[in-house]
């Protein structure tokens, strides 16, 4: 039972309602039991969890999707979750997320303004400071983030990881030589 996202009363006369979860720890492309034992217990909850790029949705009356959360945070808690946060409110509030599609695009450029050139213009050097201050503003907690600025560097997500952990090995304010 897939509940729309709409602001009409539920089936019992309520007001639908909106989760959003996230559980932790979260690795791209490959869901631990923690994550597929929530998302099972959202199905046995009678919801098909819509599974995006920020946060997992379920939609429904107050009491159902209350219901809901409870035994998924439960059930991912029990297979190894290390956190597990939920945001729950009136579909029309979670809109305000929408603008987070873009957040990548709008870091970069703002990185490219202050480096001064497109990343897949920019010199070895260059594109390494370029990958530490997106670092430094989170653009790699986002879905596909190495992947997207490896593209737009012209370089594989493998040399965006190598340009990462030169950052983590490096001193405060040492300049980064690895390759």
């Amino acid at each position: 039972m897939a509940v729309s996202a709409d602001s009409t009363p539920s089936s019992d006369g309520g007001s639908i309602v909106r989760a959003e979860f996230l559980i932790e720890p979260f690795v791209e492309g490959s869901p631990g039991p923690h994550v597929k034992a929530a998302l099972e217990a959202c199905r046995s909850a009678g919801f098909e969890p819509d599974v995006g790029p920020f946060a997992t949705t379920i939609d429904g009356s107050f009491e159902a999707v209350a219901d809901a959360v409870d035994q998924l945070v439960r059930a991912a808690q029990e297979s190894g979750a290390t956190a597990v946060q939920v945001r729950v409110g009136e579909p029309e509030a979670a809109a305000r997320f929408d603008d987070l599609h873009d957040a990548l695009e709008r870091m970069v450029n703002t990185v490219e303004e202050e480096l001064g050139a497109p990343l897949a213009d920019l010199d070895r050097a260059a594109k390494q400071a370029a990958v530490r201050l997106l670092d430094e503003r989170g653009a790699f907690l986002l879905r596909k983030a190495v992947e997207a600025v490896g593209e737009m560097m012209g370089v594989s997500r493998i040399t965006i990881y190598n340009y990462l952990n030169a950052i983590e090995k490096a001193p405060a304010g040492a300049p980064n030589t690895d390759p």
